[in-house]
């Protein structure tokens, strides 16, 4: 009986899970969980998945979930989105989202602000955790990997305000835009913050609370204000 309630709790969450012991709750207990978790999500995102420019099956949507130009939305099979999230897909290559993909609560994702200028978009691969209160300003272009995680209140900035003449209003002197990549098996700490044209390499871990401002090498840990490698996952010396 405890292999048939692994079974159902693998088939509920739809991807690889691996249980280092039988499941101890009972029944009911099993059946009240899943469906908080995710019964009225998987509802939800029936009926709005149609809507996205793809999508790849079992989506699911939180409660008050904003999807702003959905068309431009590319959602892989089995992508969660928190409550009170709000994902604006408009941008030149859209926001498109891996399998397995699960964007937690209180989530920002945009590219976008005006319309005359679009910006470059989002992409995710498959298997990433985004956590809770996360921003991803997408208006250089995000890529992030496969199998990373995100720690709570992250933000991605791709994108910068231009100010050098001090004459003009900061709001009218227009943007530069450089793009920041988040390669495969990153984690990146609570609090993290990752300024416009950075690259974190494969591997890399940032610790909670730092400011990427330059890139950081594979495999690397780096951490502070701004952030600076500290050593290697591996042992070694610092690349």
């Amino acid at each position: 009986m405890s292999d048939l309630k692994g079974t159902v709790y693998r088939k509920a969450l739809g991807r690889p899970v691996h249980l280092a012991a039988p499941l101890t709750v009972s029944w009911p207990e099993l059946l009240s969980f899943l469906w908080q978790r995710g019964g009225p999500a998987r509802l939800r995102g029936a009926l709005r998945g149609w809507r996205l420019g793809a999508c790849g099956g079992r989506l699911f949507v939180g409660a008050r979930v904003r999807l702003m130009f959905p068309r431009h939305i590319h959602a892989g099979r089995n992508v969660f989105i928190g409550d009170d999230s709000y994902v604006s897909g408009l941008s030149v290559h859209g926001v498109r989202l891996g399998n397995d993909v699960r964007i937690r609560e209180g989530a920002w994702v945009q590219a976008t602000s005006t319309l005359d200028q679009p910006g470059v978009g989002l992409t995710i691969g498959d298997g990433t955790y985004i956590g809770p209160r996360v921003i991803l300003g997408a208006g250089g272009g995000i890529r992030i990997g496969a199998h990373v995680t995100f720690g709570a209140a992250v933000h991605l900035l791709a994108e910068n305000h231009e100010f050098n003449d001090p004459t003009q209003p900061i709001q009218s002197q227009g943007v530069t835009r450089a793009g920041i990549v988040v390669d495969d098996d990153v984690w990146v700490g609570n609090g993290v913050i990752v300024l416009d044209g950075v690259t974190i390499g494969r591997g890399a871990v940032i610790g909670a609370g730092s400011v990427v401002t330059r890139d950081v090498p594979p495999g690397a840990i780096a951490v502070g204000n701004p952030a600076r490698v500290i050593r290697q996952r591996s042992g070694g010396p610092v690349a």
